[in-house]
């Protein structure tokens, strides 16, 4: 395999990027007049290519800036296409023209990946920095959703769930929903007191669940305004509202209000929904009630 060859392969499976995390420090800072200082022990990979600032860091250089505009370089680490090696170097800019451009293409003799933006005034003797670096990141890991949780999982770890399709962003504590869509899931469960008039649908989507509730008659025996009474649904457990209940409001025959609770994960009904604070409802008064979503994750 040639070195091309072997950058066209290693430029799919390795991220262009310094390795570490936004909350690490930035790796090019201001120096002493003009000069920008890389600090030490920063690693990074450019097409495949190794590059390391080593145990004391560097230092580079600024051009003076002479002209009566101001002007903008790039620190870069620079891939050398001749010697396959990977340099910090600094690409001076235009006075007034902005940053200058980086080398990106297979085209060129070099592949350039950003570091830092270095603004240079009319005949200044310092510099400041604006810092431009991006990381290695992860990759998206095929997994099945009943799998155990990746022990060695890093913030910003993303799984697709093949059996569920959902897209998982792990944030360093948990996982949360970037895409899912279950598709519209009837949580009909019968009752004997309740005749299920419309059925109820649930629909989960990035994290959201909404509920249409369906329309019940109320069969068997009159309820007291007093008396609560479990629904004819069911939440299936994964998309149960973790800590909170929910509240819905209905409408009752006779133009009167109800309100129904659907309750979380750790309650002690869980994904129940029942009919909490109402009139009394006779046999075969409709309940007609309102949608509600709510943040599954």
């Amino acid at each position: 395999m040639t070195d091309a060859e072997y950058e066209q392969i290693a430029g799919r499976f390795s991220d262009n990027g310094v390795d570490g995390y936004p909350t690490d420090a930035q790796v090019v800072t201001a120096g002493a007049g003009l000069n920008v200082t890389i600090r030490a022990n920063v690693r990074a990979s450019v097409r495949g290519h190794a590059w390391t600032s080593g145990a004391d860091g560097d230092s580079l250089s600024i051009t003076p800036n002479t002209s009566g505009q101001a002007r903008v370089d790039r620190v870069v680490l620079r891939l050398s296409r001749s010697t396959w090696t990977v340099r910090a170097v600094v690409k001076t800019g235009t006075p007034g023209a902005g940053p200058p451009t980086l080398t990106t293409g297979d085209e060129y003799a070099s592949f350039e990946m950003l570091l830092a933006n270095v603004t240079v005034q009319p005949n200044a003797l310092s510099v400041t920095v604006q810092r431009g670096e991006r990381y290695i990141g992860t990759r998206i890991r095929p997994a099945i959703s009943s799998s155990l949780t990746d022990p060695n999982a890093l913030p910003g770890d993303v799984t697709w769930e093949h059996d569920t399709g959902r897209l998982q962003l792990y944030d360093g504590a948990a996982k949360h929903a970037i895409y899912e869509d279950s598709g519209e899931i009837s949580v009909d469960s019968p009752l004997a007191a309740w005749q299920i008039d419309v059925e109820s649908i649930l629909q989960v989507r990035n994290g959201t669940a909404s509920l249409r509730l369906g329309t019940w008659i109320r069969k068997g025996s009159t309820l007291g305004n007093t008396a609560d009474s479990r629904l004819p649904l069911l939440v299936p457990s994964a998309y149960r509202h973790p800590t909170r209940n929910i509240y819905a409001m209905c409408y009752i025959t006779g133009a009167q209000i109800g309100r129904i609770t659907l309750y979380s994960k750790a309650s002690d009904k869980p994904g129940q929904a029942w009919i909490t604070q109402k009139p009394t409802i006779g046999v075969g008064d409709f309940v007609l009630p309102e949608s509600v979503s709510w943040v599954v994750s």
